[in-house]
């Protein structure tokens, strides 16, 4: 039997995620695949509900689906955050940021009363950092030290461009380093850490963040797991 294209799996993914929606919500809108399958899903089921998107990408998406959008302001507790994640341990810990939106991400996360992560089986790992990126944001004007301050950590930082050389610019006005990483034996005080560096606004480590992850398994089902409190 011919298994389900990676799209399939999405689309599959963000119309499951629906059963945790309610209409007359104001829920977050995250960014990336996984995000972007749900709103899709979330256009077409005519649930009427009003979004806070976390990136530019998720707003015109949503507009075009006729999603009424608000600003945070207009809606300090969300009742959910849907959103996606690069890589997902045991533990439920993250990594993301593959689509540069991590500062606003984390920022809606923490304004909703639940977390869900939508993912593909391949995000699943052992431990975080598995593949190789971990992406970490600041401001332009301390980018030479925050540079140097992460190599003091021992991770080696390249300043994220496309691909005609030129620096990527975050929703927020802000660089963004991708640090080499192996395994990460300890994210909580790897995330501590970063965080202290001056300049440094937000890093890709989601620690104890997320309440349900939801993961479009390669056989075509979807998996839940649940973080333990």
């Amino acid at each position: 039997m011919k298994k389900s294209s990676d799209l399939d799996h999405l689309k599959a993914l963000g119309q499951y995620a629906l059963r945790y929606v309610k209409a007359g919500q104001t829920i977050g809108l995250g960014t990336g695949r996984a995000a972007g399958a749900f709103i899709t899903a979330l256009g077409a089921s005519g649930i009427k509900v009003r979004g806070v998107p976390t990136s530019h990408a998720s707003a015109d998406l949503a507009r075009s689906l006729k999603i009424e959008l608000v600003e945070l302001s207009e809606a300090p507790k969300l009742a959910a955050d849907f959103d996606g994640a690069d890589e997902v341990d045991p533990r439920l810990n993250m990594i993301k940021g593959l689509g540069g939106a991590m500062v606003r991400e984390r920022v809606v996360a923490a304004a909703s009363h639940k977390r869900i992560f939508l993912i593909g089986e391949e995000k699943l790992v052992k431990r975080l950092g598995e593949h190789g990126n971990l992406p970490v944001e600041a401001v332009p004007f301390a980018a030479a030290f925050v540079q140097r301050q992460i190599s003091t950590l021992g991770l080696k930082a390249k300043l994220r461009r496309d691909s005609n050389g030129t620096d990527i610019i975050s929703d927020n006005g802000n660089l963004i380093f991708d640090c080499g990483v192996r395994e990460i034996r300890n994210p909580a005080r790897l995330e501590r850490d970063l965080l202290m560096i001056p300049g440094v606004v937000g890093t890709g480590l989601f620690t104890g963040i997320a309440d349900l992850v939801l993961v479009a398994m390669h056989d075509g089902k979807i998996k839940t797991l649940r973080r333990k409190r």
